[in-house]
């Protein structure tokens, strides 16, 4: 029986395979496939595809993806999006149909991923809710409303002097090694509890200072809401190229779905570079510096792309902050006014002030914010204007007072009071400051509240203003994040609330004012005889080079003494000059 069954199931089985052997019919489907004719650094000059379109994504031995580039009536140029240590001539290429895309979705947060969705943290596959392709065309004018809302930075320089809206552009730019990073960074972390998603990409960056950005957003728990698009130095610039337009695609799903999204390019002077050698390798023709005709293009249609939607588009924005790196302080060149062109501002960073230890190195003269003062709050525009003008005239003053001009008491009080809006404007790196603790420190400076404390105790009398910030009521501190104008009773009151946590050093500073004081300017009773020797000595080598008939004398004019009348500062002269003197006379 346990044969004969056996039996009956081996016949049912080969009965069942040869039924569908019988109804099967092979389908034949249609395949585009082409060869390689050339390799050469990051490029692949492929033929045999002639149905091939404009920035298609084809496939080469060993899954590396390419975008087609080049689209020539015989062979069209790749850019590879991979390791091409492996490919020759002759390898077979076929299409895809589709366009270069990258996953996106709410998982992405957290992660460290390169342009093609594949992930670096070794925190296993990235799964996104959908794909999106990297080159998607800007929100129509129609869908875009205007920037009303502030991106706090956490910087009081910017924030104050430089403000940035939600859905602006603003261009970070400066030599090497002057904080460009760091800034973008800071403004990353004071993200944090402001509602706002974050997509940092670096762009040919070196290894360590990628893992440095990565531990210092996961130190501050800034990665919660960061998402981290990576190319180092030594990827294909085919990778480098498209790492822009890929954060972005992320950071527009956000957008449309009514998030406020930040977004940093770090930066976009390695991504022009990596698409000149594309270009000179594809052999199109070069224009200045070597950049090919559409250097303009790739950066406009990618920082079109930042905006703020209106309502019925989703209401989210996307604020971009590209960086570009200038050579010898150079912004005139050609890469760097391209952006300045492009984007609705610029933050420049002097490396000057950088030696000087100024930081961050804002120059406040060289940067600007087109669109940013008008989403400023109410309660930093009552302050902030007349901060800049005051900064202004002492950067001015400060540079007319190293030639070691007389100055009045004026003058000397635009300086100290320029000296403690400096000291005031200075940061620690990562360390951002809070709304009301960056008002009531600008409300100090313009009430002139810091003008009695040594500068050498700037530091310490600050950080005591920002504590005592805690004190300010919560009403009022409501009304600072609104847009309702600061009253006078609520300046009044943050100033008082100032003034009692300086109270200590600048009873220091009347105790030692002596000392740290500069000299009068007006002259006392001795005042020529009390004057230094190197004084003297210059007065004495005017007179004797003054001509017949002319007086010559200090800057400031002494007072009129009766004729005849000679001070006993004659008798200290040398011998020389006063014999000299004697012959003119």
């Amino acid at each position: 029986m346990k044969s004969e069954s056996l039996q009956d199931v081996f016949d049912s089985v080969f009965s069942n395979i040869s039924h569908v052997r019988e109804t099967f019919t092979p389908q034949l489907t249609l395949r585009e496939v082409g060869t390689i004719t050339s390799v050469a650094t990051g490029i692949a000059k492929v033929s045999g595809l002639p149905g091939v379109g404009y920035d298609e994504l084809v496939m080469f031995p060993g899954d590396v993806p390419g975008i087609a580039f080049n689209v020539d009536e015989d062979e069209i140029g790749v850019v590879l999006l991979g390791e091409y240590w492996h490919l020759q001539a002759g390898d077979e290429v076929r299409r895809t149909g589709r366009v270069m895309d990258v996953a996106v979705g709410d998982s992405l947060l957290g992660r460290v991923i390169d342009p093609l969705g594949r992930p670096l943290d070794g925190n296993g596959p990235v799964a996104g809710n959908r794909r999106l392709p990297v080159e998607r065309t800007a929100p129509p004018i129609m869908d875009r409303s205007p920037v009303t809302e502030p991106l706090q930075t956490g910087l009081k320089v910017i924030d104050a002097l430089i403000p940035v809206g939600r859905g602006q552009r603003e261009l970070i730019l400066g030599d090497r090694q002057t904080g460009k990073t760091a800034i973008a960074m800071d403004t990353i972390l004071n993200q944090r509890d402001q509602d706002v998603l974050c997509v940092y990409c670096a762009i040919g960056q070196r290894a360590s200072a990628v893992a440095k950005a990565v531990a210092t957003l996961q130190k501050n728990g800034a990665m919660e809401y960061t998402v981290i698009v990576v190319t180092e130095g030594n990827d294909p610039p085919g990778l480098a190229y498209i790492a822009p337009y890929a954060a972005t695609s992320i950071a527009e799903y956000f957008m449309e779905a009514g998030r406020d999204v930040l977004i940093v390019y770090d930066d976009l002077t390695h991504h022009a570079r990596a698409y000149r050698e594309l270009s000179l390798l594809l052999r199109r023709p070069p224009g200045r510096e070597a950049f090919p005709g559409d250097i303009f293009y790739i950066h406009s249609r990618l920082l079109e792309r930042a905006t703020h939607l209106r309502e019925e588009a989703g209401g989210g924005s996307l604020t971009a902050l590209p960086v570009i790196e200038t050579e010898a302080q150079d912004i005139s060149a050609y890469i760097p006014t391209n952006l300045i062109s492009i984007t609705d501002g610029q933050i420049y960073l002097s490396p000057s002030l950088f030696e000087l230890g100024v930081l961050p190195a804002v120059d406040v003269g060289k940067s600007v914010s087109r669109v940013g003062g008008k989403a400023q709050r109410a309660a930093y525009r009552a302050v902030a204007g007349d901060l800049k003008l005051a900064y202004a005239q002492f950067e001015e003053l400060e540079t007319f007072s190293r030639f070691g001009a007389r100055l009045d008491e004026d003058t000397r009080k635009i300086l100290e009071h320029g000296r403690r809006i400096r000291a005031c404007l200075k940061q620690q790196e990562s360390t951002p400051v809070s709304v009301p603790a960056q008002i009531a420190v600008l409300l100090a400076l313009t009430a002139e509240l810091f003008d009695l404390v040594p500068l050498e105790q700037m530091t310490e009398a600050e950080n005591a203003v920002q504590e005592a910030a805690a004190d300010i009521p919560p009403k009022v501190i409501e009304r600072l994040y609104s847009a309702e104008k600061l009253s006078d009773a609520d300046r009044e009151a943050i100033i008082q609330i100032a003034h009692n946590s300086l109270a200590r050093f600048q009873v220091e500073q009347k105790k030692g004012q002596g000392k740290i004081g500069d000299r009068k300017t007006e002259p006392g009773p001795g005042s020529e005889i009390e004057a230094r020797p190197e004084e003297l000595e210059e007065a004495s080598e005017t007179k004797e080079d003054a001509p017949l008939g002319v007086k010559a004398g200090p800057q400031s004019k002494p007072e009129p003494k009766p004729q005849g009348s000679r001070p006993e500062v004659r008798t200290e002269v040398k011998p020389e000059a006063a014999s000299g003197i004697g012959k003119k006379s």
